[in-house]
Protein backbone atom coordinates (compact mmCIF):
# COMPACT_ATOMS: atom_id res chain seq x y z
CA UNK A 1 0.00 0.00 0.00
CA UNK A 2 1.41 3.39 -0.99
CA UNK A 3 2.01 6.05 1.64
CA UNK A 4 -0.68 8.26 0.09
CA UNK A 5 -3.21 5.43 0.19
CA UNK A 6 -2.23 4.59 3.78
CA UNK A 7 -2.73 8.21 4.84
CA UNK A 8 -6.17 8.24 3.20
CA UNK A 9 -7.20 5.09 5.08
CA UNK A 10 -5.98 6.58 8.36
CA UNK A 11 -7.84 9.86 7.68
CA UNK A 12 -11.15 8.11 7.06
CA UNK A 13 -10.66 5.84 10.06
CA UNK A 14 -10.12 8.87 12.30
CA UNK A 15 -13.21 10.58 10.82
CA UNK A 16 -15.33 7.50 11.62
CA UNK A 17 -14.03 7.43 15.21
CA UNK A 18 -14.73 11.15 15.63
CA UNK A 19 -18.28 10.77 14.31
CA UNK A 20 -19.05 7.92 16.73
CA UNK A 21 -17.53 9.93 19.59
CA UNK A 22 -19.68 12.93 18.63
CA UNK A 23 -22.86 10.82 18.73
CA UNK A 24 -21.84 9.34 22.08
CA UNK A 25 -21.16 12.84 23.43
CA UNK A 26 -24.71 13.94 22.51
CA UNK A 27 -26.24 10.95 24.26
CA UNK A 28 -24.20 11.39 27.44
CA UNK A 29 -24.03 15.16 27.93
CA UNK A 30 -26.54 17.09 25.80
CA UNK A 31 -29.89 15.41 25.29
CA UNK A 32 -30.71 14.85 28.96
CA UNK A 33 -29.78 18.39 29.98
CA UNK A 34 -32.33 20.17 27.78
CA UNK A 35 -30.25 22.63 25.83
CA UNK A 36 -29.50 23.03 22.12
CA UNK A 37 -25.89 23.31 20.93
CA UNK A 38 -24.77 25.25 17.86
CA UNK A 39 -25.60 24.98 14.16
CA UNK A 40 -27.70 22.32 12.46
CA UNK A 41 -27.19 19.99 15.43
CA UNK A 42 -28.85 22.57 17.67
CA UNK A 43 -31.87 22.81 15.37
CA UNK A 44 -32.10 19.01 15.23
CA UNK A 45 -31.88 18.81 19.02
CA UNK A 46 -34.83 21.18 19.47
CA UNK A 47 -36.91 19.35 16.84
CA UNK A 48 -36.28 16.06 18.61
CA UNK A 49 -37.27 17.61 21.94
CA UNK A 50 -40.55 19.04 20.62
CA UNK A 51 -41.59 16.51 17.96
CA UNK A 52 -39.76 13.35 18.93
CA UNK A 53 -38.05 12.98 15.53
CA UNK A 54 -34.54 11.61 16.10
CA UNK A 55 -31.53 13.88 15.65
CA UNK A 56 -30.00 11.11 13.51
CA UNK A 57 -32.63 11.52 10.79
CA UNK A 58 -32.79 15.32 10.86
CA UNK A 59 -29.01 15.77 10.84
CA UNK A 60 -28.52 13.45 7.87
CA UNK A 61 -31.41 14.91 5.85
CA UNK A 62 -30.10 18.46 6.41
CA UNK A 63 -26.51 17.61 5.48
CA UNK A 64 -27.05 15.54 2.33
CA UNK A 65 -27.91 18.59 0.14
CA UNK A 66 -25.16 20.62 1.83
CA UNK A 67 -22.55 17.95 1.07
CA UNK A 68 -23.77 17.68 -2.53
CA UNK A 69 -23.47 21.44 -2.83
CA UNK A 70 -19.92 21.32 -1.44
CA UNK A 71 -19.00 18.49 -3.85
CA UNK A 72 -19.92 20.50 -6.93
CA UNK A 73 -19.20 24.03 -5.73
CA UNK A 74 -16.34 23.80 -3.21
CA UNK A 75 -14.02 20.83 -2.59
CA UNK A 76 -14.83 17.24 -3.61
CA UNK A 77 -12.48 15.65 -1.07
CA UNK A 78 -13.86 17.85 1.69
CA UNK A 79 -17.45 17.03 0.69
CA UNK A 80 -16.88 13.26 0.67
CA UNK A 81 -15.14 13.26 4.05
CA UNK A 82 -17.86 15.45 5.56
CA UNK A 83 -20.55 13.17 4.15
CA UNK A 84 -18.81 10.17 5.73
CA UNK A 85 -18.74 12.00 9.08
CA UNK A 86 -22.43 12.98 8.87
CA UNK A 87 -23.53 9.49 7.84
CA UNK A 88 -21.55 7.71 10.55
CA UNK A 89 -22.70 10.23 13.15
CA UNK A 90 -26.37 9.85 12.21
CA UNK A 91 -26.26 6.04 12.10
CA UNK A 92 -24.29 5.91 15.36
CA UNK A 93 -26.79 8.17 17.10
CA UNK A 94 -29.76 6.11 15.85
CA UNK A 95 -28.12 2.95 17.16
CA UNK A 96 -26.93 4.40 20.47
CA UNK A 97 -30.32 5.87 21.39
CA UNK A 98 -31.73 2.34 21.44
CA UNK A 99 -29.60 1.49 24.48
CA UNK A 100 -29.92 2.59 28.08
CA UNK A 101 -26.91 4.69 29.06
CA UNK A 102 -28.48 6.12 32.19
CA UNK A 103 -25.74 4.57 34.33
CA UNK A 104 -23.10 6.79 32.68
CA UNK A 105 -25.17 9.76 31.48
CA UNK A 106 -24.44 13.11 33.08
CA UNK A 107 -27.91 14.56 33.65
CA UNK A 108 -27.57 17.59 35.91
CA UNK A 109 -30.16 19.48 37.88
CA UNK A 110 -28.34 22.54 39.17
CA UNK A 111 -24.82 22.08 37.74
CA UNK A 112 -25.84 21.92 34.07
CA UNK A 113 -22.86 24.05 33.11
CA UNK A 114 -20.51 21.11 33.69
CA UNK A 115 -21.96 18.70 31.11
CA UNK A 116 -22.16 21.70 28.77
CA UNK A 117 -18.46 22.36 29.40
CA UNK A 118 -17.51 18.73 28.74
CA UNK A 119 -19.62 18.59 25.57
CA UNK A 120 -18.16 21.87 24.32
CA UNK A 121 -14.60 20.67 24.85
CA UNK A 122 -15.27 17.37 23.10
CA UNK A 123 -16.97 19.12 20.16
CA UNK A 124 -14.05 21.56 19.86
CA UNK A 125 -11.60 18.64 19.79
CA UNK A 126 -13.66 16.83 17.15
CA UNK A 127 -14.07 20.01 15.09
CA UNK A 128 -10.36 20.88 15.22
CA UNK A 129 -9.16 17.41 14.20
CA UNK A 130 -11.79 17.20 11.45
CA UNK A 131 -10.64 20.51 9.97
CA UNK A 132 -7.02 19.30 9.96
CA UNK A 133 -8.17 16.29 7.92
CA UNK A 134 -9.98 18.55 5.40
CA UNK A 135 -13.33 17.44 6.76
CA UNK A 136 -16.00 18.98 8.99
CA UNK A 137 -18.90 18.20 11.29
CA UNK A 138 -21.39 19.36 8.66
CA UNK A 139 -23.95 22.16 8.76
CA UNK A 140 -22.56 25.67 8.86
CA UNK A 141 -19.00 24.35 8.45
CA UNK A 142 -19.86 23.46 4.85
CA UNK A 143 -21.13 26.95 4.17
CA UNK A 144 -17.98 28.35 5.78
CA UNK A 145 -15.80 26.25 3.45
CA UNK A 146 -17.62 27.55 0.38
CA UNK A 147 -17.55 31.20 1.47
CA UNK A 148 -13.86 31.02 2.45
CA UNK A 149 -13.04 29.85 -1.10
CA UNK A 150 -15.21 32.45 -2.84
CA UNK A 151 -14.53 35.36 -0.48
CA UNK A 152 -11.37 34.75 1.56
CA UNK A 153 -11.67 38.15 3.25
CA UNK A 154 -15.20 37.51 4.52
CA UNK A 155 -15.43 37.16 8.29
CA UNK A 156 -17.57 34.04 8.63
CA UNK A 157 -17.71 34.60 12.41
CA UNK A 158 -20.66 36.93 11.96
CA UNK A 159 -22.61 34.40 9.89
CA UNK A 160 -22.22 31.63 12.47
CA UNK A 161 -22.80 34.11 15.29
CA UNK A 162 -26.15 35.17 13.84
CA UNK A 163 -27.27 31.57 13.32
CA UNK A 164 -26.25 30.52 16.82
CA UNK A 165 -27.92 33.62 18.27
CA UNK A 166 -31.18 32.58 16.60
CA UNK A 167 -30.82 29.06 18.03
CA UNK A 168 -30.10 30.45 21.50
CA UNK A 169 -33.18 32.71 21.39
CA UNK A 170 -35.38 29.92 20.01
CA UNK A 171 -34.28 27.57 22.79
CA UNK A 172 -35.78 29.97 25.35
CA UNK A 173 -39.24 29.17 23.97
CA UNK A 174 -38.62 25.54 22.99
CA UNK A 175 -37.56 24.56 26.50
CA UNK A 176 -40.10 26.82 28.24
CA UNK A 177 -42.05 25.31 31.10
CA UNK A 178 -45.62 26.10 30.16
CA UNK A 179 -45.97 29.87 30.06
CA UNK A 180 -42.70 30.40 31.95
CA UNK A 181 -39.79 31.20 29.67
CA UNK A 182 -36.52 29.39 30.37
CA UNK A 183 -33.35 31.42 29.73
CA UNK A 184 -31.00 28.71 30.94
CA UNK A 185 -30.84 26.83 27.59
CA UNK A 186 -29.87 30.07 25.82
CA UNK A 187 -27.03 30.67 28.27
CA UNK A 188 -25.85 27.07 27.88
CA UNK A 189 -25.98 27.35 24.08
CA UNK A 190 -23.77 30.46 24.15
CA UNK A 191 -21.37 28.86 26.63
CA UNK A 192 -21.20 25.68 24.52
CA UNK A 193 -20.42 27.73 21.39
CA UNK A 194 -17.67 29.63 23.18
CA UNK A 195 -15.98 26.54 24.61
CA UNK A 196 -16.17 24.49 21.39
CA UNK A 197 -14.84 27.41 19.30
CA UNK A 198 -12.00 28.07 21.75
CA UNK A 199 -10.87 24.43 21.90
CA UNK A 200 -11.29 24.01 18.14
CA UNK A 201 -9.07 27.03 17.49
CA UNK A 202 -6.42 25.66 19.85
CA UNK A 203 -6.38 22.38 17.93
CA UNK A 204 -6.15 24.21 14.60
CA UNK A 205 -3.24 26.32 15.83
CA UNK A 206 -1.39 23.14 16.69
CA UNK A 207 1.20 22.33 19.32
CA UNK A 208 4.04 24.05 17.48
CA UNK A 209 3.18 27.59 18.50
CA UNK A 210 6.27 29.78 18.66
CA UNK A 211 7.46 33.39 18.58
CA UNK A 212 9.30 35.17 15.81
CA UNK A 213 11.77 37.96 16.52
CA UNK A 214 12.69 40.43 13.79
CA UNK A 215 15.73 42.35 15.00
CA UNK A 216 17.20 45.39 13.23
CA UNK A 217 20.72 46.05 14.50
CA UNK A 218 24.36 46.92 13.92
CA UNK A 219 25.43 43.95 16.06
CA UNK A 220 24.06 41.00 14.11
CA UNK A 221 27.23 38.90 14.42
CA UNK A 222 27.42 39.23 18.21
CA UNK A 223 23.68 38.68 18.76
CA UNK A 224 23.64 35.65 16.47
CA UNK A 225 26.60 34.14 18.36
CA UNK A 226 24.70 34.48 21.66
CA UNK A 227 21.55 32.98 20.13
CA UNK A 228 23.53 29.93 19.05
CA UNK A 229 25.40 29.58 22.35
CA UNK A 230 22.65 30.34 24.88
CA UNK A 231 19.43 29.37 23.10
CA UNK A 232 20.72 26.54 20.90
CA UNK A 233 19.04 28.20 17.95
CA UNK A 234 20.31 29.69 14.75
CA UNK A 235 18.91 32.65 12.85
CA UNK A 236 18.65 34.18 9.41
CA UNK A 237 20.58 37.40 8.77
CA UNK A 238 19.51 39.76 5.98
CA UNK A 239 20.85 43.06 4.71
CA UNK A 240 18.53 46.01 5.28
CA UNK A 241 18.38 49.72 4.59
CA UNK A 242 16.52 52.42 6.52
CA UNK A 243 13.56 53.83 4.64
CA UNK A 244 14.19 57.37 5.94
CA UNK A 245 17.87 57.52 6.82
CA UNK A 246 18.96 55.10 4.06
CA UNK A 247 21.59 53.82 6.48
CA UNK A 248 22.70 50.18 6.25
CA UNK A 249 21.50 47.75 8.92
CA UNK A 250 21.37 43.98 9.37
CA UNK A 251 18.10 42.18 10.05
CA UNK A 252 17.97 39.01 12.17
CA UNK A 253 14.98 36.67 11.94
CA UNK A 254 14.75 34.04 14.65
CA UNK A 255 11.93 31.72 15.81
CA UNK A 256 11.98 30.54 19.42
CA UNK A 257 9.61 28.86 21.88
CA UNK A 258 7.75 30.78 24.59
CA UNK A 259 10.12 29.66 27.36
CA UNK A 260 13.02 31.46 25.66
CA UNK A 261 11.42 34.90 25.25
CA UNK A 262 12.98 36.38 28.41
CA UNK A 263 16.42 34.96 27.53
CA UNK A 264 16.17 36.43 24.05
CA UNK A 265 15.15 39.82 25.41
CA UNK A 266 18.09 39.76 27.85
CA UNK A 267 20.44 39.20 24.92
CA UNK A 268 19.01 42.19 23.03
CA UNK A 269 19.29 44.49 26.07
CA UNK A 270 23.07 44.32 25.87
CA UNK A 271 23.23 46.03 22.49
CA UNK A 272 22.43 49.61 21.63
CA UNK A 273 21.25 50.60 18.17
CA UNK A 274 18.93 47.58 18.22
CA UNK A 275 15.20 47.45 17.50
CA UNK A 276 13.09 44.29 17.69
CA UNK A 277 9.60 43.14 16.79
CA UNK A 278 8.01 40.00 18.23
CA UNK A 279 5.18 38.12 16.52
CA UNK A 280 3.18 35.02 17.41
CA UNK A 281 3.68 32.07 15.07
CA UNK A 282 0.82 29.56 15.11
CA UNK A 283 2.67 26.64 13.52
CA UNK A 284 6.18 25.85 12.31
CA UNK A 285 7.15 23.33 9.65
CA UNK A 286 10.49 21.67 8.97
CA UNK A 287 13.76 22.11 10.79
CA UNK A 288 17.19 23.44 9.91
CA UNK A 289 20.15 21.62 11.42
CA UNK A 290 22.97 23.75 12.73
CA UNK A 291 26.33 22.38 11.64
CA UNK A 292 29.55 23.79 13.06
Amino acid sequence: MSSERRKEVIDYSVIVILAVLHAFEYILFIIGNKFAPAGVSGIATMIQYKLGISIGYIFLIANIPLCLFAYFKADKNFAIKTMVFCTVYSVSYLLLQRFDFSFIQYIADTDTVFPCLIAGMMTGLIYGISCKLNSSTGGTDIIAKFLSMKKPTLNFFWVTFCLNAVIAVASIFVYADGNTLNYKPAALCIFYCFVSSYVGNLILKGSKQAYKFIVITNHATEINAEIIEKLQHSATILDGKGGYSRSEREVIICVINKHQIVDFENILKKYDDTFAIIETVNTTYGKFRYVK
